[in-house]
């Protein structure tokens, strides 16, 4: 079951990628002076990835004063690189290649049409920078788009 509002957030630590370099990263050291965001997704260069992480940029999500807006996906770290390369993307992604963090988030279902393969759904966490889960949406719809606008507003609650 995902954290709730209240809730502390899983620690996790995995390789934060930045389109150019990646480092072993625990999530309370990535927490900015207010907390950060959190965007599970399920793989980089499928057409729904590149997809809403345009539209996070478009909205300005990679100018939250003081609070990052990280991904977090299945994928490994030079193909994160490359993908965020591609997108001349202003964000970083943690690479949760064994998806360590996904399952302490519980957020791993299995893929369908890709036997064996578990990725999270798509999920948005809103964290303090304590590590307290102040907002939190999930969905099984991987087109679903992120209520943006409640997003926003939690961000702007901190």
């Amino acid at each position: 079951m995902p954290p709730a509002v209240g809730d502390d957030a899983p620690a996790f630590e995995a390789l934060l990628c930045d389109g150019e370099t990646f480092r072993p990263t625990a999530l309370h050291d990535a927490l900015g002076d207010r907390g950060a965001v959190l965007v599970f997704d399920g793989f980089v260069f499928s057409a729904i990835a590149q997809n809403w992480w345009f539209r996070y940029e478009h909205a300005g999500w990679d100018d939250f004063d003081g609070f990052p807006v990280y991904g977090v996906v299945r994928d490994g770290p030079y193909s994160i690189n490359e993908f965020l390369r591609q997108l001349d993307s202003p964000f970083s992604i943690f690479s949760d290649l064994n998806a360590d963090a996904a399952d302490a988030y519980g957020l791993l279902v299995e893929r369908e049409g890709m036997a064996g393969t578990k990725t999270a759904r798509r999920a948005v966490f809103v964290l303090d920078d304590e590590g307290t889960v102040r907002y939190a949406w999930d969905t099984d719809e991987w087109i679903y788009p992120v209520p943006r606008e409640e997003v926003e507003s939690a961000v702007g609650d901190l």
